[in-house]
């Protein structure tokens, strides 16, 4: 309890992390009720109103065709977070079951493994999220697929290097010697002390993951029409930046705000999941210690 209270103080005490943490549970409220916020239907076309600045009526203004920005902006962002979760979820579970596999059995588990992470590896993240799509086809669901399947070697290398660490601890030999299955000592030994790392890789993988939904919405290739996305609103403000900075601005600072939310929750975790970062914190807030 102690060790889990004084992880809590240290993330409280980062103005940074904390500042963090609170952006990131107002972008979860927003998730659950962006419906509900939204002040005006996400798909209402009144042309008559287009390119209105912002304003006390429409606080982030109006597009080319008259739809309320605020309210497509606030959509969009839960289809984003809903992408991202969905996805790294997924690449965050075959990941680790590939990496813990490889790295507890070894041999040629391990050496069949790696190599297919590495030849997935050669291809840039986006590149490779474009060819899945190009093959299955843009939609939602294919975009969920594609961002998942080019994060798994991430979660595949991170899992088999803390479960190398493990293994060889005496604990985990005394364990197997007393005659405990593996599954057992997955479960008990290996998961729990590799969890540290996989928690901050999460946290990083979602902001990549949302960056990597708004490139492809952005192509075309992410989340279609009717359905609002950043990365569409983007790329649908392009030919009016000169009269409606507005289009642009807006889904940009969302993209930005929320990436670099999740960037600096996973800074803060980092420092206090490692034990050495974790001890040299601690130890520059003790009393006379050297800043």
């Amino acid at each position: 309890m102690t060790t889990r209270v004084s992880s809590w103080r240290l993330l409280a005490v980062n103005p940074v992390t904390a500042a963090s943490a609170v952006a990131l549970l107002l972008l979860a409220v927003v998730v659950v009720t962006a419906p509900w916020l939204a002040p005006y239907g996400v798909n209402d076309v009144n042309v008559p109103d287009a390119l209105q600045s912002p304003s006390g009526t429409h606080w982030f203004g109006t597009d080319e065709l008259g739809r309320d920005v605020l309210s497509r902006v606030l959509v969009a962002i839960q289809a984003s977070l809903r992408v991202a979760v969905v996805s790294v979820a997924f690449a965050a579970t075959v990941g680790v079951t590939l990496g813990v596999a490889a790295g507890y059995v070894g041999g040629w588990l391990d050496a069949v493994v790696m190599r297919v992470v590495d030849v997935m590896f050669a291809f840039p993240v986006l590149l490779l999220a474009l060819a899945v799509v190009a093959i299955l086809g843009p939609g939602t669901a294919t975009t969920m697929l594609a961002i998942g399947i080019v994060y798994v070697p991430i979660f595949a290398r991170v899992a088999r290097a803390g479960t190398l660490g493990v293994r060889v601890e005496p604990y985990v030999a005394v364990s197997r010697s007393m005659g405990t299955g593996p599954l057992y000592i997955l479960r008990r030994h290996v998961l729990p002390n590799i969890a540290g790392p996989l928690v901050v890789q999460t946290s990083l993988s979602l902001a990549f993951a949302i960056l990597s939904e708004a490139a492809l919405s952005f192509l075309g290739l992410g989340i279609q029409p009717p359905q609002p996305s950043l990365g569409r609103m983007i790329f649908d403000a392009q030919g009016f930046v000169t009269m409606a900075w507005w289009m642009a601005v807006f889904p940009g600072a969302a993209i930005v705000v929320t990436v670099l939310a999740f960037n600096l929750l996973g800074d803060g975790l980092r420092d206090v999941l490692d034990p050495r970062r974790r001890t040299l914190i601690e130890a520059r807030r003790q009393p006379g210690s050297r800043p």
